[in-house]
Order: C-alpha cells, then sequence, then structure tokens
C-alpha cells in the first residue's frame, strides 16, 4: 500500500518464452554402422535392402553427393552411385545407440520426447538456470552426444516444436555434387523473430503439406509460407476443407503451442520384412514369423507392456494386402503367446500365390499378468514360465550381446525391413 493509502499497482509476472530443442542425429542408421566399423567412415554407405528389392533406409552424406536420398529405391541407389557399400539394417542395434543417446538427452531435461530413433523433442526452458541459456545447451547436447556416444547430432532451438524443427534443416550438413558442407550444427530462431524466419520459406515446408495438397497451394498461387498468412481463411477452406486450412494457417502465423510429452503411449509394435523372392512355402515363411514374433516380444517386454491384438499382415507378389487380427484375453508379450495366434491366422493365407511381404504387429496394450491368480488354465502357467525365462535372455542379451543367446536353429538369410538381407562372404 503506498503512503497516501492506496493499493500499490501489481506489476504483472509475463513468463519467459519456452525454448524447446529439436535435435536429429545425422545419418544415423549409417552414422551407427560406422560407429562400429570405423573403416566406413568417409565412404558412400548404404542401409538398406538388396539393389533387386529394397529400399534405402538412410545413406552417407558421401552417397548423398550422387543423389542418393531415404526411401529410394535400392536398385536406383546402385545406379546412381555405383561404388556404395549397400549394407543390411541392424534394428535392434540402432535401437540399443539410441537408448545411449536418450540417456544423453535426459541429462539435461526429463522432458524429452521422441519421434524415432533418431531424433527427439527437448523442453529446456526450466534447465536454463542450471546449464545456460538455450544456445549454451545445444552445443553442450551435440558435444555430448559425441563423447559419450560417438555420434554427430544437429540441433534447431525455438519457442515451438514445429519452428525448432525447421529449424534443426538449416543445422544440418549439406551434400552436393562438388562438397560436403558440415552446416553449423546449432541454428536458433530467436524469440520474436518467428515470422521473420518462417514467412520465406517454401511451403512445402509446413507440416501436413504432402505432395497433393502441394499442388493445390501452387494451384491458387501459394508458394511461401507467407503467402498462406497472407491468404484469405475462405479460399483456403475452399480448397482444403476447414480443419487442413485452420491447420496450415495457425502454422504459417507461427502459432503451435504443444508442449514437449515425454511419454508416448505405444500404439503399436511392428515388424515386417520384405522377401528377395516371393515366399511359396509355409514352413518356410512360419520360420520368417517365428522371428518377428521374437523381435515384437522382446520390444514389448522392454517397454513392460503386453498386447491384446496379434495382427498377421502379408503382401503378395501383385501388391496386394491381406490382414488378419486376433484379439486375446490375456495380454501377450512371448514368444511362445504369439506364435501360436500367428500359426492360427496363418491358416487363412493362400501362401502359395507368392509372399512379398509379411509382418506381425502388436496392438490394444495393457499390463503383463506378471502372478496367477488361484484360478488358472495350464497354458498361462506355460505362458508365465516363458516369461520369465524369455527375460532371463534378455538380461543375458543386454550384458553380452545380441549373439549371446538365441533359438536352437538360426536362419542366417534372414531380411530386414527395408529388403532381402544381403549375401555375405
Amino acid at each position: 500500500m503506498s503512503a497516501t493509502g492506496a493499493e500499490s499497482p501489481v506489476t504483472p509476472t509475463i513468463a519467459p518464452p519456452r525454448r524447446i530443442l529439436h535435435v536429429d542425429m545425422n545419418a544415423f542408421f549409417v552414422a551407427c554402422e560406422q560407429l562400429r566399423r570405423p573403416e566406413l567412415v568417409g565412404k558412400a554407405v548404404v542401409v538398406g535392402g538388396s539393389a533387386k528389392r529394397g529400399v534405402v533406409a538412410a545413406a552417407s552424406y558421401e552417397a548423398r553427393q550422387f543423389g542418393v536420398r531415404s526411401a529410394m529405391a535400392s536398385s536406383q541407389a546402385s545406379h546412381l552411385c555405383p561404388h556404395a557399400i549397400f549394407l543390411d539394417g541392424d534394428h535392434e542395434y540402432y535401437g540399443a545407440v539410441s537408448a545411449r543417446v536418450f540417456e544423453v538427452f535426459r541429462q539435461f531435461t526429463p522432458l524429452v520426447e521422441g519421434l524415432s530413433l533418431d531424433e527427439a523433442f527437448l523442453d529446456v526452458s526450466g534447465a536454463r538456470r542450471i546449464f545456460g541459456e538455450a544456445r549454451t545447451i545445444a552445443v553442450n547436447v551435440r558435444e555430448a552426444v559425441r563423447t559419450q556416444v560417438g555420434l554427430a547430432c544437429s540441433v534447431g532451438i525455438a519457442t515451438s516444436k514445429f519452428i525448432a524443427k525447421l529449424a534443426t534443416d538449416f543445422a544440418k550438413p549439406r551434400a552436393t555434387r562438388e562438397r560436403i558442407d558440415a552446416g553449423p550444427g546449432v541454428f536458433e530462431v530467436p524469440p520474436g523473430e518467428e515470422i521473420a524466419f518462417l514467412h520465406p520459406l517454401d511451403v512445402g515446408m509446413l507440416w501436413g503439406v504432402g505432395p497433393v495438397t502441394l499442388e493445390k497451394l501452387h494451384g491458387i498461387g501459394l508458394r511461401k509460407v507467407g503467402d498462406v498468412a497472407a491468404c484469405d481463411p475462405r479460399v483456403l477452406e475452399l480448397v482444403l476443407g476447414v480443419g487442413g486450412a485452420q491447420h496450415l494457417f495457425d502454422l504459417s502465423r507461427a502459432i503451435d503451442d504443444r508442449a514437449v510429452e515425454p511419454e508416448h503411449e505405444a500404439k503399436s509394435i511392428g515388424s515386417e520384412e520384405t522377401f528377395g523372392d516371393d515366399v511359396t512355402d509355409a514352413q518356410e515363411l512360419r520360420r520368417h514369423l517365428r522371428r518377428m514374433a521374437e523381435s515384437v516380444a522382446r520390444r514389448c517386454r522392454e517397454q513392460g507392456i503386453a498386447a491384446h491384438t496379434i495382427t498377421l499382415k502379408v503382401r503378395y507378389g501383385d501388391f496386394s494386402n491381406v490382414t488378419r487380427s486376433r484379439t486375446v484375453a490375456t495380454p501377450v508379450d512371448t514368444t511362445q503367446s504369439i506364435v501360436p495366434v500367428t500359426e492360427e491366422l496363418l491358416a487363412d493365407i493362400d501362401v502359395q500365390r507368392g509372399v512379398r511381404l509379411a509382418g506381425i504387429g502388436l496392438r490394444n496394450f495393457g499390463q503383463p499378468d506378471t502372478q496367477l491368480s488361484l484360478f488358472v488354465e495350464p497354458a498361462d502357467v506355460v505362458d508365465q514360465e516363458w516369461r520369465v525365462a524369455s527375460r532371463a535372455v534378455d538380461d543375458i542379451r543386454a550384458k553380452f550381446g545380441d549373439d549371446a543367446i538365441g533359438a536352437g536353429q538360426v536362419d542366417e538369410t534372414r531380411n530386414t525391413p527395408w529388403g532381402p538381407r544381403r549375401d555375405e562372404h
């Protein structure tokens, strides 16, 4: 209260703007391979399936100089870069390396939202008192990942997730035919400069703008993000519909208040393989499916969840798809409980037509039953025993490596999610 008896005005407290990092690993799958095979550093390396049927999962910057890109057919990649070294993907190894990277992220903030194995948002708004300003934190994150894991990453900084993700693109290395530009490593869009950064960008950089939407936007003369921001919303609605128009209109004005969510409930866990030659033998397909069942079961146990619904997916040589699902009362997280269900589903599939791709998916998750009730079926007892055994195997692999223990018969011709595994000579 003032000397005159009047109440003193209260100055409102203005919260400082959010500071969000978007961290993206550089050529992650390739970098993982180079981590365990240093002789590959500096060479044109492609991770993916065989040149016959596969798809590029990742390419080193040396391979990108020749035009090789992710999601490109491996046959095209081989044509563009004949001297490239093609490697089969090792998803479990990449997952293990990714876990180490995310451990580094959590050294700086508990607010880490993973987008994929090699990409995450970090909200460091509350970490600045300890670690300094956002740019300092970004530099330290990059250095910690490099020293503790041995990999390089790029970081974008902004007040929102959308702008931070765009900023990362300006931090990353660039490969042209002439040279590889290392990039700045960290790129920041300071608070208040979001519009100046955003509006000159191509409209295709807005989230949700795919080829079809891009064509529609170009059709009404919208080429830059700023064009969308200046467009009459009613025109956008006529072209994109109400929901799509509002989404792009908000983004074009840098409106994105979504929080970094450190935990996402798994919606599905799956494993797929594309075969070098169409599989027509049911027994051969069962061997592949058992391996996939082992993979998805292990990932369930790693996350401490179990699935009620098992889905079998088959793609024939003519690219037609068939899916079959079954929901079980007791959630499953072991190979031994998933395989019988896939066997039943497979009985309804005509394998002789020639299977190009097969996959197993799990969803509708719950907590695994770790204790048995007084009234149990014999199968429940067996499943509980297998769960204990499976976790023991998980522990052995975690300590001594994935090759330390395995099934009684090992299929050395196994395929990968990106296509057939190459022969090793």
